[in-house]
């Protein structure tokens, strides 16, 4: 609704009054700096900006970065050379909210990724399964631990869980909150990172008298206020998505129960479940996939579900793939596109959102470069962030991005352009298991390495 609807006719027509501002001056490492009140009430009421003193001992390179920031709500084009740990670092003396950082380097449209430095985890188990916040906090499983970062990546901290090993990880936005779950041990624990200690369990019984299930994946609606968490029994005979309220006074309340599966004869794929969920926020869709290994070759799913306010969710695209079967698959939200890679040919694949119903949805990209080989793509992982899409082949990355084309009328098709990011042999690592975006930053585990490699983005336009 406009500011003014419902206002009185003769209020629009008063001559406008622009509001008082107070002139703040500031002396930062020896430069003098001038601004208002209202910018600076836009690093938070707990900043030490809020009543600053008259000199400040500090970098005032960093410091005009980030009075930029909260002038604009972007850094500047100059602060592309600045490295995001310093600009980090002072915004936390300043006692900037994270989340007016994360503004400006959250818009993921372009990034330019470049491998920076690795986090140690402590002890011996190799890192499993990560999780990244959009202002840059991070989480690492390893063995029955999880080690929280914070978006500054110099604070770590490590709790134990009662998990035996964590498959399923997430880190609530804005909380302290995460949540885990392992594929062979019943109920989604929700943990207080803070305290180390556990909240509550989410379960799910098939039936009344069976035990609780096992989680193969948990993903996060924020603009919703859902979590959904894809549950399989124990027998492995049946399987749901339940989704819960996020904003239920933290009892975490289920809402409904969306793609149950069970077996039925013979059909012992058709309990196959949901080993990887992703929310689609400007469609209220989340896309739910999951695959079977088996003597004739992969099988799997891949379904969308609307999600809207007031109704249960409804299944608008079920695809069952046979032929080429995904290894891996993502949806893409700024491209409204989904991807995926052949567990076979290792190729990659996009179908567009727009034209799921005109018959074979698949495209092909970049030629089918790798098709012929068997089982190429099975270990691959693709993910998607921003108009960018990232795939894992081995120990290497490559990165499609969408090129610009002079708009035509028959041109249709959106065209996508690989280029390779870093070699195995160039980068010393192994297979890579899993990758994940926040805060401009992707996180990389790789197989059998207790640590976690981070890749930084220096594009701040």
């Amino acid at each position: 609704m406009p500011p003014f609807a419902g206002a009185a006719t003769t209020a629009l027509l008063c001559p406008y009054k622009p509001p008082e501002t107070s002139i703040v001056t500031l002396n930062v490492g020896g430069r003098v700096f001038q601004t208002t009140a209202q910018t600076l009430a836009a690093a938070g009421p707990s900043s030490l900006l809020s009543a600053p003193p008259s000199f400040i001992d500090r970098d005032p390179d960093l410091f005009a970065s980030l009075l930029a920031l909260l002038r604009t709500g972007r850094l500047p084009s100059s602060a592309a050379t600045d490295d995001i740990s310093d600009l980090a670092a002072e915004a936390e003396f300043y006692g900037i909210d994270p989340r007016v950082l994360h503004s400006s380097s959250s818009s993921s449209s372009s990034l330019s990724l470049r491998r920076s430095l690795l986090l140690p985890l402590p002890g011996r188990d190799p890192v499993a399964v990560l999780s990244a916040s959009p202002s840059g906090e991070l989480l690492a499983a390893h063995g029955s631990k999880i080690s929280s970062f914070d978006f500054s990546l110099r604070r770590r901290k490590t709790i134990l869980t009662s998990l035996p090993a964590v498959d399923s990880l997430l880190s609530l936005r804005n909380s302290s909150l995460a949540f885990a779950g392992a594929a062979d041990f019943p109920g989604l624990q929700i943990l207080d990172l803070s305290s180390g200690t556990l909240v509550k369990t989410l379960n799910w019984h098939p039936h009344p008298s069976a035990p609780s299930a096992t989680v193969q994946a948990v993903c996060e609606a924020a603009d919703r206020q859902l979590l959904f968490s894809s549950y399989e029994s124990g027998r492995r005979n049946s399987s749901a998505i339940l989704a819960f309220d996020l904003n239920s006074g933290g009892d975490f309340r289920p809402v409904y129960e969306i793609s149950r599966r069970e077996i039925f004869g013979a059909e012992l794929d058709s309990a196959i479940p949901a080993t990887k969920l992703k929310w689609v926020p400007s469609l209220n869709l989340l896309m739910t996939a999951g695959s079977h290994w088996g003597p004739s070759g992969v099988v799997g799913n891949i379904q969308l579900w609307d999600v809207r306010a007031g109704g249960t969710p409804t299944a608008i695209f079920n695809l069952n793939e046979k032929d080429d079967c995904f290894a891996d698959v993502t949806v893409s939200d700024d491209l409204s596109a989904l991807f995926k890679v052949g567990a076979n040919s290792g190729d990659v694949f996009m179908a567009d959102l727009r034209k799921l119903e005109a018959g074979e949805p698949w495209f092909r990209l970049g030629g089918g470069r790798w098709n012929g080989g068997k089982n190429e793509g099975k270990a691959c992982r693709i993910e998607s962030e921003g108009r960018q899409v990232f795939c894992s082949r081995g120990g290497d990355i490559e990165m499609w991005s969408e090129v610009a084309m002079a708009a035509a009328p028959e041109f249709e098709e959106k065209v996508m352009r690989r280029n390779l990011m870093g070699r195995e042999k160039d980068m010393g690592g192994a297979r890579i298991l899993q990758m994940v975006f926040g805060g401009k930053r992707m996180a990389v585990a790789r197989s059998g390495e207790c640590c976690v490699e981070v890749w930084e983005s220096s594009d701040r336009s």
